[in-house]
């Protein structure tokens, strides 16, 4: 993953909510997908192998997430654990046929996610970070992000 994407998520998920994280561990996997296959095309299996157990890493994230109260988690788990085993008989394979079949059912779970994702009101996750401001300035290809720091304490209070 390329420090511009990590600087990305870092971003996100200091000012995300619950849905917006986990929409954001979503990209996170598909990102580390994206570097196995290009890894794979390079032939660099030590690469290749590498993203795609971080991969997996997200999707025990996502099921470590679940709530079992309500009956859609146990069919959300049934999913997490078809993608898990793709991503394992990716590795065992050497192939990316799996890796598809992960992709396939990931991404249909993220795009559920990300309107579900849409509805969810509740407080930030994290407090006491800095705002971020987007588009009052642009630079020369894009957005430029602003910070305002609003207080002039921040970190863990004692």
């Amino acid at each position: 993953m390329k420090s511009e994407q990590v600087k990305d998520f870092t971003r996100r998920i200091s000012q995300c909510n619950r849905g917006g994280m986990i929409v954001v561990i979503y990209d996170i996997f598909f990102a580390y997908v994206k570097d196995a296959e290009d890894a794979f095309s390079q032939q660099e299996d030590d690469r290749f192998h590498e993203n795609v157990r971080k991969a997996e890493k997200c999707i025990d994230e996502l099921m470590r997430a679940l709530d079992f109260k309500y009956p859609v988690s146990k069919d959300l788990y049934a999913l997490y654990v078809f993608a898990k085993e793709s991503l394992a008989k990716t590795v065992m394979r050497n192939g990316l046929e799996d890796l598809d079949n992960a992709k396939m059912v990931m991404g249909n779970l993220h795009d559920a996610f990300k309107e579900a994702a849409k509805q969810d009101s509740s407080q930030p996750l994290m407090r006491n970070t800095q705002q971020v401001y987007a588009g009052i300035t642009y630079g020369k290809h894009d957005l430029t992000e602003t910070y305002q720091v609003p207080e002039a304490s921040r970190g863990f209070f004692a």
